[in-house]
């Protein structure tokens, strides 16, 4: 997604609970459509959205958009990957892309993935399973749209 190309894209923002009950804010791209928005980017935090999913969102007193529902989902899912090295990001990233899944890299070590439901997600976590064993990394599903699976399970 390269918002500099698309002048239609806009940042809704995201309320995204830590663990010590603070909150901070996740800013995801999404492009304007009939009844709400499609979210055009893999959140990294927010729990309980995923990549083309259309949202509600209210403008705030200085105008930024807040996230205020779910509309329609698209069946995406999103896990997030934390690696305990480095040097294993890029395999697992070309691993995924060549099983039809996008990834974005915020952190040097931290890997959200899209997976669209055209990928089957048994077979994802299975792969998933395997690698979080090995201690290649630990992984978190926030959004889990297919097969109307529960979201915000965290690997086993």
């Amino acid at each position: 997604m390269n918002a500099q190309h698309h002048p239609a894209h806009v940042k809704i923002l995201f309320d995204v609970e830590n663990e010590d009950g603070t909150v901070d804010l996740e800013s995801l791209w999404a492009v304007p459509v009939s009844n709400g928005y499609r979210i055009d980017n893999i959140p990294f935090y927010a729990r309980g959205v995923a990549c083309n999913d259309i949202v509600a969102a209210s403008p705030d007193e200085d105008g930024m958009l807040h996230f205020s529902g779910l509309i329609t989902a698209s069946g995406h899912s999103t896990v997030r990957l934390w690696f305990r090295d480095e040097a294993d990001v890029p395999v697992v990233r070309d691993y995924l892309r060549r099983m039809g899944c996008a990834s974005e890299s915020d952190l040097p070590r931290l890997v959200a993935v899209d997976i669209p439901p055209t990928v089957p997600y048994d077979a994802l976590r299975k792969f998933l399973d395997e690698q979080e064993a090995a201690g290649v990394f630990e992984y978190e599903e926030g959004c889990l749209g297919q097969d109307g699976q529960d979201s915000g399970s965290v690997g086993q």
